[in-house]
């Protein structure tokens, strides 16, 4: 997989103003604002800056919180992982390993067989409906 690397100009020009907001400047969507917050389409989640497969659908559960929430990534390389000491809390940060798109937080607070909450903004994501 190649890195993809932009300057912000041109992040600026590819994305919409909001996908810019979230994905590139590390801000958040409102709670349950977002198109794939109860979305049940079977398919894969695609990063929308660089397109990386990120979630399958089959790891989407309702958690409650208001963003789409994922129990484990596609494969463990598609996302690395920052601490976030931001708004004086200790989060973990999820990001695309491909353009280091910031796609939400991950939370020991999940479901089985992971225990793991991936809590995404709906932005950061593009959905590829299966057929």
């Amino acid at each position: 997989m190649d890195k993809i690397s932009k300057p912000e100009e041109v992040w600026r020009e590819d994305l919409t103003e909001e996908q810019f907001r979230v994905c590139r400047l590390k801000a958040t969507e409102a709670p349950y604002t977002g198109r794939y917050c109860d979305t049940k389409t079977p398919g894969t989640y695609h990063c929308a800056c660089c397109g990386q497969a990120l979630f399958d659908s089959s790891t989407k559960y309702s958690s409650g919180c208001g963003w789409p929430s994922f129990y484990q990534p596609i494969s463990p390389e598609a996302l690395r992982e920052e601490e976030d000491f931001s708004y004086g809390m200790h989060r973990i940060e999820v990001l695309c390993v491909r353009c280091d798109a910031h796609l939400g937080h991950v939370f020991p607070d999940g479901p089985p067989p992971t225990g793991l909450r991936y809590c995404i903004n709906s932005v950061a994501l593009e959905l590829a409906p299966r057929e």
